[in-house]
């Protein structure tokens, strides 16, 4: 790789991770509650299933995981970081997983990675707080995920038609 391309791939990096962490700030300023505690839209998985889909895996594992920090030290807490990483961790590896199975198209792939984000923070915290009867909250997260996970997914794949070109649907 020349160097060239590599100030090219810093900058895409860049304007990714720029766009994960506008959509991060937009979450925090519109208040889009579903009537159940902690759940979100997950906007910034937009950007992480296009860079999945459109740079590679290692890109958008790092961007995701820069985003998660930056985010939580700029409008968060520790807790905070501590769920979306554990969130973000798991919902990144069975995306990634999914993806490299080539049998799933991008909207599933979201699907699970909504699920298992919510999974991923539910499991935090019941080892945060060591109170294990916050598992009865599993189910209403398991809809929670599968919906927004859906939702990103069809628009994360109708931005990844527009910039790319066709890929696997559903």
């Amino acid at each position: 790789m020349d160097l060239h391309s590599k100030w090219h791939k810093t900058a895409y990096l860049g304007v990714f991770l720029a766009a994960a962490m506008i959509c991060s700030y937009v979450e925090t300023l519109i208040p889009f509650h579903f009537g159940i505690p902690g759940v979100k839209l997950g906007l910034t998985n937009i950007v992480v299933i296009m860079m999945l889909y459109l740079t590679g895996a290692r890109e958008a594992f790092l961007v995701s995981m820069v985003r998660i920090l930056l985010t939580g030290l700029l409008f968060g807490n520790v807790f905070s970081i501590i769920y979306s990483l554990s969130g973000g961790i798991l919902s990144f590896l069975v995306m990634f997983l999914l993806k490299k199975t080539d049998r799933l198209g991008c909207v599933s792939v979201s699907t699970a990675g909504g699920i298992s984000h919510n999974l991923g923070q539910i499991l935090a915290a019941s080892l945060l707080i060591h109170d294990f009867h916050i598992m009865y909250y599993i189910p209403v997260l398991l809809i929670a995920g599968l919906i927004t996970g859906l939702l990103i997914g069809l628009l994360g794949q109708e931005l990844i038609l527009r910039l790319d070109g066709p890929i696997k649907k559903n």
